[in-house]
């Protein structure tokens, strides 16, 4: 990157990975959502986050080259996304519980960024459909049947040390980082409430806390996923359709 590219010009690529990243694992359920309705639901939010992904894409043209080649072309280090989005899927309630952290997050931040990033104004409308979603499904599986509120609440306590990563302040962004975190611990604590989840007692920040991705360190399943995701491009490079 060049040394004179402004720092809010690639705060557009943390972002953007972000979308991509959980767009590509949201679409892992094709074919495999447990009704009908929730196939499509699932494809429609993951195609909102691709919509998004590229929109933020578009702002590096200039820097890290087409949509395509910042996608597909790029190494595992050099991708910026939070940890969180590139956990695996799990069952249906880890899905959901992932969702529900991140688009709880992922709101609020928009919210802010409206006046300063062209992308922001209107994926707030789409996020806020995101969240209703995972809220809805929360409280749906934490009060359910007694497997369902068993399910819900393992993800919870397994996807909850990567989310203090998400309020690591992003150079070029001007986000109020406390008051966002602030606003989504009280988000998250009122719908585990509402479920009947327990929140849990072991710390988002510290030694025991995950979250390097900002950096470029990530899982293990996420270079699997990345080997998936660009595999057909790099087999055809150069191909049109």
């Amino acid at each position: 990157m060049s040394a004179t590219t402004p720092p809010a010009t690639l705060a557009a690529l943390p972002l953007g990975d972000d979308a991509l990243i959980l767009s590509h694992r949201l679409g892992e359920w094709a074919g495999h959502a447990p009704v009908l309705e929730e196939e499509v639901a699932l494809a429609n939010i993951a195609l909102d986050l691709l919509g998004q992904a590229r929109a933020l894409y578009t702002e590096l043209a200039d820097v890290l080259g087409s949509e395509d080649e910042i996608a597909y072309l790029r190494e595992e280090r050099a991708f910026l996304n939070c940890q969180l989005v590139e956990q695996p899927n799990g069952d249906f309630a880890h899905t959901l519980v992932r969702q529900l952290f991140f688009s709880t997050y992922q709101q609020p931040l928009y919210a802010q960024l409206a006046t300063s990033l062209p992308l922001a104004a209107k994926a707030v409308r789409e996020v806020a459909y995101h969240r209703d979603h995972a809220e809805q499904w929360t409280l749906r599986l934490g009060d359910g049947t007694e497997e369902s509120h068993a399910r819900t609440q393992r993800s919870v306590d397994a996807l909850w040390r990567y989310t203090g990563e998400l309020f690591q302040p992003v150079e070029g962004l001007d986000v109020r980082w406390a008051d966002l975190e602030e606003e989504w611990d009280a988000g998250i604590r009122e719908v585990l409430g509402q479920a009947g989840l327990a929140v849990p007692d072991s710390p988002r920040h510290g030694a025991w806390s995950a979250g390097a991705g900002r950096q470029g360190v990530h899982t293990e399943p996420f270079g699997r996923m990345l080997a998936e995701m660009q595999h057909l491009h790099r087999s055809h490079p150069g191909a049109t359709w």
